[in-house]
């Protein structure tokens, strides 16, 4: 059985969302509370961008920007890659592993209904294969 984006929302809570003029700092602080390495950037209910703990790195703290100053939408990615809720984990890791992401706001209809991170793709994967591996000892055992 494939694994689809679907199931792995199955298992998640809540999209965390920032507005593009909320600070840096207020965006660090809803990642640091939900203990996640990116948080989507809403403009009202349009996906504006993304913001991600390599985002800070590389576009606060290597430039020296203070993230009380600095509004969220001066620094998030805004050309974001998303996937539907029917894409594989495979697609997923592909597309992933493709365009250097980490995360991957899923939408649906226009409407975002949650977000994947690497983490839930790779525990897909791993599901998928110990259920191949499973399969395969139980052929064996039985004969074939």
């Amino acid at each position: 059985m494939t694994t689809l984006v679907r199931h792995m929302l199955a298992n998640k809570s809540d999209v965390h969302t920032v507005s593009p003029d909320d600070t840096v700092l207020d965006a660090l602080r809803v990642m640091a509370d939900h203990n996640i390495g990116a948080v989507l950037v809403m403009n009202d209910d349009a996906l504006a961008g993304i913001l991600s703990e390599r985002d800070y790195a590389r576009k606060m703290v290597l430039h020296g920007k203070a993230s009380r100053d600095t509004l969220v939408g001066e620094v998030m990615t805004s050309h974001v890659v998303s996937v539907t809720p029917a894409w594989s984990c495979d697609q997923c890791m592909s597309l992933m592993t493709e365009r250097h992401v980490r995360h991957l706001p899923v939408v649906q209809d226009g409407r975002v209904v949650g977000v994947i991170s690497i983490g839930d793709v790779v525990r897909a994967v791993l599901g998928e294969h110990k259920t191949t591996i499973t399969t395969l000892e139980h052929y064996i055992m039985s004969g074939g």
